[in-house]
């Protein structure tokens, strides 16, 4: 069948929001004395595991720790850091073709829409997506597939018609999970060995034109 739509991830994929998050994370460690260590730092699913983090931070603080205090500044710096975020080399042609082509764009984020709309404005994007799709609409996070489920109801696509475009193996193994072929172009922090359910592996969107990618997965 023919591809008419493409669903693109966010965090991690259209803008490296990824890298900020570990940033503040670290930044966060250090205003303590402290060192983050990186290792398993980004969780195998979309959902939030910020408590878990702040918890793990409590703990290696100790007595005097102020977990409203702790997450205010550390949003504060991340907010800094975001404001600096272009989208991701390659993606504006990616999306400027497919206009060009007549496809239908989404984007399906287990983030939520505050963070994903805020961003998405911040670099000129929003308005290039037909349909958005956000973690707060769904009952569970990728790796389920019910945020593209959601997409492409939105669109009113079937999954041959549409490919996902993801930057984390959970994020993929949803798509899959949606029937939707899948492109994968893995963050900074992910292990390129672990994506190999992809039907397409790229190392940045910038590897080749949209025209390309298209070819390669037969639509």
């Amino acid at each position: 069948m023919t591809i008419t739509a493409l669903v693109f991830d966010f965090d991690g994929l259209l803008m490296d929001t990824e890298t900020t998050l570990l940033e503040s994370w670290r930044w966060e460690w250090r205003r303590h004395g402290l060192e983050l260590d990186p290792g398993g730092f980004f969780a195998d699913h979309g959902g939030d595991v910020n408590e878990d983090r702040y918890a793990a931070l409590a703990a290696a603080v100790g007595a005097g720790y102020d977990r409203d205090t702790s997450h205010t500044l550390r949003q504060a710096y991340r907010m800094g850091l975001n404001a600096a975020l272009k989208p991701a080399p390659g993606i504006e042609a990616w999306l400027a073709r497919g206009a060009e082509l007549g496809l239908r764009l989404a984007v399906a984020s287990s983030s939520p829409l505050w963070h994903v709309g805020a961003m998405l404005d911040q670099a000129g994007l929003r308005e290039r997506f037909d349909v958005i799709a956000t973690g707060e609409e769904v009952a569970a996070h990728k790796p389920d597939p019910a945020v593209y489920l959601l997409a492409l109801r939105r669109l009113r696509m079937t999954p041959q018609q549409a490919v996902a475009f993801e930057d984390t193996p959970h994020g993929v193994r949803a798509a899959q999970a949606a029937g939707m072929k899948s492109v994968a172009v893995p963050n900074p922090h992910a292990d390129h060995a672990r994506f190999a359910e992809a039907d397409l592996l790229l190392s940045s969107a910038a590897d080749l034109t949209l025209d390309e990618v298209l070819s390669k997965l037969g639509g």
